[in-house]
């Protein structure tokens, strides 16, 4: 399978990851949104029958109790409540058998119309449930036991119209609906360019690794090429003295040294990449660190008639891990020596500001092209190929400078030196 068809099915597999999310987000807010709404509508109406269920039941408790004869008052007010306490309900009184007990109540053209074929539900008692009479009126109940014999009751069930809360509720699931068809289109397109943004980075990380490896594979193969040939070459005369064969023999170790570099600059870099590599941060004295540090390097330049300058104001103390920033001052001085000819200056410059201490390494030799600066911390960049070939660099050594600087919070950039050069900066945080 090719690259383009797994990456496709992968941007496919996040498309449908995300858009599952987004519904699932939706539905519940949706299903949570209709609830509360249907529960702040009916809230009031059940409120108004839990109230007339108790002014029932208090009704009937009054009328069995015994009342003075001179109570006026409290016989007007009994009267006045069993009518109807409150207009929205409608009071039905069912009987032992199951019929309606208070036919005359509820009027003959009611009963016949919408209560004639009415059952009682027993099974509904205490509870408040929704009924809907001729599919078309709809009505909250509430049933509860209320029984009186003289009167021939044994439940009471109250129903209150509720067609302008249902038509509300209705117009919302219908509303919600049509967003939710909108929303699904408008997550389609969402999953989908989330989803090329999330394969991105992956078919980054992709096109990264196959170029590492690729590179990696050419500077590993052409050393041990170059091993084996002059090995070969060393078995056709076994006779041979070593003086004789001095030629092969150096340049067999010198690709075996190089070899050697090129692993351990991998698998440093491999360590980084994969936060296995931990810093042992201690405080140095910047300016007696770096002196130590160069001093080889400074007689390497004077034997190369190269005059090197160190110019060191930081006067101050740093947390760092000493050992990774020598490494860091090898690599920016080796590369200043390879590429500077005799005569030609090399400095080192260091002082602070307010929230940086700086680091400068500047050269006056061959420089690097202004469009080439950008690229010069990729892997295995090496602006030229043949001239690096001779000087031993594989283009790996920028890269680790520029993962020491980071890993201490710091940057590194390059750019063009005048008259001619490169000077590169390092910033790290006091």
């Amino acid at each position: 399978m090719n690259r383009n068809a797994i990456v496709k099915r992968q941007q496919f597999r996040f498309m449908l990851l995300n858009l599952f999310a987004f519904i699932m987000i939706f539905t519940l807010f949706g299903i949570i949104i209709f609830n509360q709404v249907q529960h702040t509508l009916f809230s009031q109406t059940d409120e108004e029958l839990r109230q007339v269920k108790q002014m029932v039941e208090e009704d009937f408790f009054l009328e069995k109790r015994p009342a003075p004869l001179e109570d006026s008052t409290q016989n007007e007010t009994l009267e006045n409540r069993r009518g109807n306490p409150n207009p929205r309900v409608t009071i039905l009184h069912w009987n032992d058998r199951g019929e309606i007990a208070n036919e005359d109540q509820i009027g003959t053209l009611l009963y016949e119309n919408y209560f004639e074929d009415f059952t009682l539900e027993a099974e509904n008692e205490g509870t408040i449930i929704n009924m809907v009479f001729d599919d078309t009126y709809h009505y909250r109940s509430l049933l509860f036991e209320n029984h009186d014999s003289s009167m021939g009751i044994a439940y009471t069930q109250l129903l209150v119209n509720i067609d302008p809360e249902q038509t509300i509720i209705d117009n919302f699931g219908q509303l919600l609906i049509i967003c939710s068809l909108i929303f699904v289109v408008l997550s389609i397109s969402a999953s989908y360019i989330l989803s090329k943004k999330m394969v991105k980075p992956i078919i980054q990380s992709w096109n990264k690794q196959a170029e590492f490896v690729e590179n990696a594979s050419h500077e590993l193969r052409t050393p041990l090429t170059v091993i084996q040939n002059k090995m070969e070459m060393l078995l056709t005369v076994p006779q041979a003295k070593i003086m004789d064969k001095f030629e092969n023999i150096a340049a067999s170790l010198s690709e075996t040294r190089r070899l050697s570099k090129l692993t351990t600059d991998l698998l440093t870099l491999a360590r980084a990449d994969s936060a296995e590599i931990q810093l042992q941060k201690e405080t140095i004295r910047l300016d007696t660190f770096i002196r130590e540090a160069v001093a080889p390097y400074k007689e390497i330049a004077e034997s190369q008639s190269k005059d090197f300058q160190l110019n060191l104001q930081t006067n101050t103390e740093l947390e760092a891990d000493q050992h990774r920033i020598h490494q860091l001052l090898v690599i920016l001085l080796d590369n200043a020596l390879k590429y500077t000819a005799p005569g030609e200056r090399i400095g080192i410059n260091s002082y602070a500001d307010e929230r940086y201490i700086v680091i400068e390494v500047s050269d006056e030799g061959a420089g690097i092209k202004a469009e080439n600066l950008p690229y010069i911390f990729d892997r295995f960049y090496r602006e030229d190929k043949a001239r690096s070939r001779e000087t031993g660099g594989i283009g790996l050594g920028l890269s680790i400078a520029q993962w020491i600087v980071e890993s201490h919070g710091g940057t590194i950039t390059a750019s063009k030196n005048k008259p001619e050069g490169t000077v590169f900066q390092v910033k790290l945080p006091t």
